[in-house]
């Protein structure tokens, strides 16, 4: 049977060890001591995030280890790139109903093949025995003058997205059977619920062009709008416009808007840009290898007891009643 430390060192301390990257200096110390030591890159500042996973929450009983582990990951990785930072480390934390050797052979397989992509170190953590739950803490770096942050949209700025909105939505209701689809849309709908993509390379092409930035992670109508709240601006988005997929297509139109302006999950970046910036925009995401799309507008508020608020419109700019909002962790739909 395994112990705490066996399964630390069998799954997760070796193949952390082969992430650190060679450090003459011994500015970093990672999985061994009580603490590990994390130095910025010069001239930078440390960006860190903290992201919990609850089974039943989070993810079903049933999803493959490999995409939980690949998941618990990429949902952090991805409020990095909403920063424009770079990663560096991370902690793992978790609790486990039992030692499951096959079951802590895929997870640790799935976090550890995402990690080193990104260069990303485990650098520490705990274990425990309980029901399934994980907490990542990761680190990053970024020149604190082109970081990017949720209270500097200005009025004017246009407002884009990344990507697709929507499918992870769409793939939970599948699970849920709120509505259904054909075999390849809805291997299309649960590969971007279990296993979405970080768009770290996009976060860091957007430094020095990007007003402010935040992770889709709630859905639209939610995480917009905090950008608002911070930045004391309004908005005006065309519903039409928000990207989605040839598969969410193919699903009814309420249900589409349903999925991408209040699904959740879809991890991808929202951001706003002067209207001088849209060469830049487009350049920066075609070197990043990453669609975006324009939606919308940042717009001053009318009075300063307004409040920030999102004004909802079709591709004729006629307005339209949207009361839809994001996910809330506890009253969830």
């Amino acid at each position: 049977m395994l112990s705490e430390f066996s399964l630390i060192d069998r799954f997760f301390a070796r193949r952390a060890a082969a992430l650190r990257p060679p450090n003459p200096a011994g500015d970093t110390l990672g999985i061994g001591d009580d603490c590990a030591l994390l130095a910025p890159r010069a001239g930078e500042m440390l960006a860190i995030s903290t992201d919990m996973l609850v089974e039943g929450r989070h993810f079903f009983a049933d999803i493959d280890p490999h995409a939980l582990g690949h998941k618990a990951l990429a949902v952090n990785l991805s409020d990095l790139a909403a920063m424009g930072a770079q990663p560096q480390a991370f902690t793992l934390a978790f609790s486990l109903p039992k030692a499951d050797e096959a079951w802590l052979c895929g997870f640790s397989e799935g976090l550890f093949t995402l990690a080193e992509r990104y260069g990303c170190e485990l650098i520490g953590g705990d274990t425990t025995g309980g029901p399934l739950n994980l907490c990542i803490t990761v680190f990053g770096s970024v020149p604190p003058q082109t970081a990017l942050r949720r209270d500097t949209a200005q009025p004017g700025d246009d407002i884009w997205v990344s990507g697709t909105l929507g499918d992870a939505r769409a793939g939970l209701g599948l699970q849920r059977g709120e509505w259904s689809a054909d075999a390849n849309d809805i291997a299309t709908f649960r590969q971007a619920l279990e296993r979405p993509e970080p768009r770290v390379a996009l976060g860091l092409a957007l430094r020095g062009i990007a007003h402010a930035a935040l992770d889709l992670s709630d859905g639209l109508a939610g995480d917009l709008l905090h950008i608002l709240e911070r930045s004391s601006v309004g908005a005006s988005v065309d519903v039409d416009a928000v990207p989605r997929s040839a598969a969410l297509r193919r699903l009814p139109h309420d249900v589409q808007q349903r999925c991408t302006l209040a699904g959740g999950d879809d991890y991808e970046l929202c951001f706003t840009a002067p209207v001088a910036a849209r060469a830049a925009v487009e350049a920066a995401a075609h070197k990043a290898s990453v669609p975006v799309t324009r939606i919308g507008t940042i717009s001053a508020l009318a009075a300063a007891t307004d409040r920030p608020a999102i004004a909802w419109r079709n591709a004729t700019g006629a307005p339209l009643t949207v009361t839809l909002q994001g996910f809330d962790h506890f009253h969830a739909e």
